[in-house]
């Protein structure tokens, strides 16, 4: 018997589409310290940044909604239709953001405005996880799941590495002044092209076959499907998710899109420095996740989510005592690797494992409502959060509340079922009875 193999074709199509919009969604958080004065009035940079925060995690209180309508939108009328209306909003929130007027020409309308465009950033990216993990999903054989799903943060990754690489160049390109002045409204413009392409590109996408196989031979399931009461039937999958997204989530954003304005605002170094780090860690943690991905087909899910909430409950604290701390690249760079490899336990794995818990029906709503509402609460808040400890003058509080809410998920880690086994279709599972009635 052949090896499955992993349909490149359909793991690309998914995943270009899904590295534009988290370019879209992240670029605004990299480029905040540069846009924060145009939309407040000038005064303390830290108060500044604080409001820019407060949009970014209102635009993630908008994901549930995108969750809700967007999953339900794909487990009715399809993956691909999803993946393609998903990035067709992020394109014109992206250009919304990079023709907002500033507070000295209209006040604050142009913080109106850049709500708005956040909000229209955040329903589309409420869709676009699950669409983009059940297709990847959905769209490759058992034994390979967790390597093609790996993708998903590679994207995800990709697409940080894309806006922080455009900072890298625009910071040596241009003055301080001009990127504060203009300069901070380019990356918006090229995410909203970038998203134009991946409209025309994910139009070619095919369906998967587990969605087909629903359309065919519902059996009762027509009714339900993206439907809350379908997905009140799988209570229990649906707060799982919830708890193991918690710890990972707020992880991922710490290590992520609040580090450059920690290693900047807290340690001391200057921006492009920060920025540089922040690159370089991102780069290596991208090619982590396929190798941790693949590790999961092998072991299993759950060893990898253990790894994870162990190392973020007890190492989050002096990882981030340690950081700022820091004097130069070196130090910065290696200890913010070390968080990364830390968090790969969940990034690598944490799509598929939601997708394996539902079947064909409400596997996209299941995935998508409970894990935006986990990131509205946990992963959107984070970086509010750490500014607000600062603010307070009690900034190491947050690097606690990081281990605490890790420590809540390894909880669940440690007594949820497997899931690398699941059959995630009729057929898959027919298939399963077929050899275990040969076995």
């Amino acid at each position: 018997m052949s090896k499955p193999r992993v349909p490149w074709k359909s793991v690309v199509g998914g995943s270009i589409g899904n590295l534009v919009e988290w370019y879209d969604w992240f670029v605004y958080s990299s480029f905040a310290v540069y846009f924060a004065s145009s939309f407040f009035p000038k005064g303390n940079t830290t108060a500044q940044l604080l409001n820019t925060a407060g949009i970014f995690a209102v635009g993630f209180f908008m994901r549930p909604v995108g969750g809700w309508l967007l999953g339900r939108f794909a487990d009715r009328k399809g993956r691909k239709a999803a993946l393609t209306l998903t990035v067709t909003l992020m394109s014109a929130s992206a250009l919304l953001i990079a023709i907002a007027p500033t507070y000295e020409s209209v006040g604050y309308f142009g913080a109106v405005v850049l709500l708005v465009a956040r909000l229209l950033q955040g329903l589309s990216v409420g869709g676009e996880y699950a669409a983009s993990a059940t297709y990847l999903t959905e769209a490759t054989p058992p034994g390979k799941r967790g390597l093609a799903s790996s993708f998903q943060y590679v994207s995800m990754t990709a697409g940080q590495l894309v806006g922080l690489g455009l900072q890298i160049i625009l910071q040596n390109t241009m003055s301080e002044e001009a990127l504060k002045s203009y300069g901070w409204r380019i990356p918006f413009i090229v995410g909203a092209l970038a998203a134009a392409v991946v409209f025309y590109l994910r139009r070619s996408l095919m369906e998967t076959e587990a969605y087909d196989e629903e359309e065919r031979e519902a059996d009762g399931t027509a009714a339900r499907r993206g439907t809350i009461k379908g997905l009140l039937e799988h209570k229990k999958e649906a707060l799982l998710v919830i708890a193991l997204t918690m710890g990972g989530t707020v992880a991922y954003y710490t290590y992520t899109t609040y580090m450059t304005k920690y290693l900047s605002n807290t340690a001391g170094l200057s921006k492009e420095t920060a920025t540089l780090v922040s690159f370089c860690a991102l780069f290596l943690f991208m090619c982590l996740q396929p190798l941790a991905g693949g590790l999961s087909d092998r072991i299993g899910r759950r060893p990898l989510l253990i790894t994870f909430g162990v190392g973020s409950m007890l190492g989050t604290v002096p990882l981030m005592t340690a950081l700022s701390g820091v004097s130069g690249f070196g130090g910065a760079f290696a200890l913010s690797l070390i968080g990364l490899i830390i968090i790969t336990g969940y990034t690598s794995i944490n799509a598929v494992v939601k997708a394996e818990l539902f079947p064909t029906h409400i596997r996209a709503l299941g995935v998508a409502l409970p894990y935006a509402i986990a990131n509205a609460l946990f992963g959107g808040t984070a970086e509010y959060v750490a500014l607000w400890f600062k603010d307070s003058g009690i900034e190491s509080g947050f690097y606690w509340y990081v281990s605490g809410c890790a420590a809540v998920s390894l909880v669940v880690y440690l007594t949820m079922r497997e899931t690398r086994d699941a059959a995630l279709s009729r057929a898959e599972q027919a298939k399963s009875d077929s050899v275990t009635v040969r076995v």
